[in-house]
């Protein structure tokens, strides 16, 4: 197990051997190269927004990095870890099973790796649905994984600028274009996300 990260002892590029270093590492060892890039640059562009929104930028930096931990995992294998840990929510999550890496993922880090800071584990868990009643480091990792460097899509460019003046507005449009590309396809749509769109109209 790693040394576990407290807030305030995370600092990255302090000595040879940073704590960033360390997790980039472990992740290495789990994730192939593409979502490693992903990873590094949710990690940035989170600590961009936090900066920005007035987060706390080394909190918002590895909880951006650790986001996809569980991402590579194989569908049954995320559901059978799911299931032991008693994270299954709703049926639509072993029908789309992607959708647990989130959860997953965050109690991995708990169990696997001593991540013990709530808000991290927090933000880890939700970054795959939303959820009502977002923390400012939730909404930030939800959009930094939409949002990052390296995404490339159609309005990309819009709902980065939004993000930088609007966290919930952005917020709302990123979530929506999520749910309208779902919809497209005829997949399968989280109770929760939709919960989390109306939160945020509701409470605007």
């Amino acid at each position: 197990m790693l040394n576990p990260v407290v807030a305030g002892e995370f600092c990255p590029g302090d000595g040879e051997y940073s704590a960033m270093e360390e997790y980039a590492r472990l992740l290495a060892r789990r994730l192939s190269p593409g979502r490693i890039r992903h990873s590094l640059g949710v990690a940035e562009y989170s600590a961009r927004l936090a900066a920005r929104h007035g987060a706390p930028v080394e909190k918002a930096r590895l909880a951006g990095l650790l986001h996809d931990y569980a991402r590579d995992l194989p569908p049954q294998e995320l559901i059978a870890r799911a299931e032991r840990a008693g994270l299954i929510s709703h049926v639509v999550e072993k029908r789309v099973p992607v959708l647990l890496h989130g959860p997953v993922g965050a109690w991995l880090l708990r169990e696997e790796v001593g991540i013990a800071d709530e808000e991290i584990l927090q933000a880890v868990s939700r970054h795959t649905t939303g959820a009502p009643n977002m923390s400012l480091i939730d909404k930030i990792i939800y959009l930094a994984d939409a949002l990052e460097p390296g995404r490339q899509y159609y309005g990309v460019d819009d709902l980065r600028r939004m993000a930088e003046e609007d966290l919930d507005r952005a917020l709302l449009k990123t979530m929506e274009s999520g749910i309208v590309y779902v919809l497209r396809r005829g997949q399968l749509l989280h109770p929760v996300t939709i919960e989390a769109r109306n939160y945020l109209l509701i409470n605007r």
